[in-house]
């Protein structure tokens, strides 16, 4: 497969249909699923012999959905658990990491 080939491809597939899902109707409330889309494409080819090659990716995280009622439009953000525990974490171990150096300056000190 040409690289030419994976562009075209990669080019159909990043469409406006990834970032949006069907909507989801229930009774009155209509409910559009919101992604991010990203992706990449790269090719390698040999001048001399007959080397090549080609790869596509993409990938899809939720972030949220509209929500659609009595004719108002709502965002609703999704939120992702794992970076709020990471993040905490990382606020955690700074928060250590500085007391400890606070705690050797005053030992030192004295």
């Amino acid at each position: 497969m040409k690289a030419s080939d994976v562009l075209a491809k990669a080019r159909d597939a990043m469409t406006v249909r990834m970032a949006f899902g069907d909507p989801i109707v229930q009774g009155d409330v209509v409910v559009v699923p919101a992604a991010k889309v990203r992706g990449g494409a790269g090719g390698g080819s040999e001048n001399e012999g007959d080397g090549g090659g080609a790869g596509f990716g993409v990938t899809t995280t939720p972030i949220g959905a509209f929500v659609i009622k009595d004719g108002n439009v709502r965002w609703h953000p999704a939120i992702d658990i794992n970076k709020i525990v990471v993040g905490g974490q990382i606020v955690g171990v700074v928060a250590l990491l500085s007391l400890r150096s606070i705690l050797k300056a005053r030992s030192r000190r004295r």
